[in-house]
């Protein structure tokens, strides 16, 4: 198999479910995830430290920390998903990589393109986000 037909590979409800090519594509988008978020929080690190925080009129300076502040929650958003694709990452290293975690049933390959970092399948996930519903209107 080359290189390109690597690339062009995508998993099908008609093969085995979670057989050692799918693994290898899911565990290959999940590195390629991450890699693109580590690339842009240097990114947003290295933009941050530049930043000259002696602007010389007012607005100019609330207009920049605004977009510090954004860029900060944005940064949390990365981090938390980062800490998701890891843990991704370690399912695939213990075999249990694309099954649901309440039900053990397969998650679902088209689940999986969606939200690689899935834990849950749809119904799983139905249930869960039923339930948190019903505690916050309580």
């Amino acid at each position: 198999m080359s290189g390109d037909d690597r690339d062009d590979y995508r998993p099908s409800e008609d093969e085995p479910y979670m057989n050692p090519r799918q693994i290898e594509y899911f565990r290959r988008k999940l590195l390629l995830w991450r890699d693109d978020i580590l690339r842009g929080s240097d990114v947003t690190l290295r933009q941050l430290k530049e930043e000259d925080t002696r602007l010389p009129d007012q607005s100019d300076w609330a207009s920049a920390e605004m977009q510090r502040n954004f860029q900060l929650r944005t940064r949390d958003r990365e981090r938390k998903l980062l800490s998701k694709i890891e843990a991704a990452l370690r399912r695939i290293e213990d075999g249990s990589y694309g099954y649901c975690e309440e039900t053990q049933e397969p998650i679902g390959i088209k689940r999986l393109e969606a939200r690689p970092i899935a834990t849950l399948s749809i119904e799983a996930q139905q249930r869960h986000e039923r339930r948190e519903r019903t505690y916050r209107e309580e």
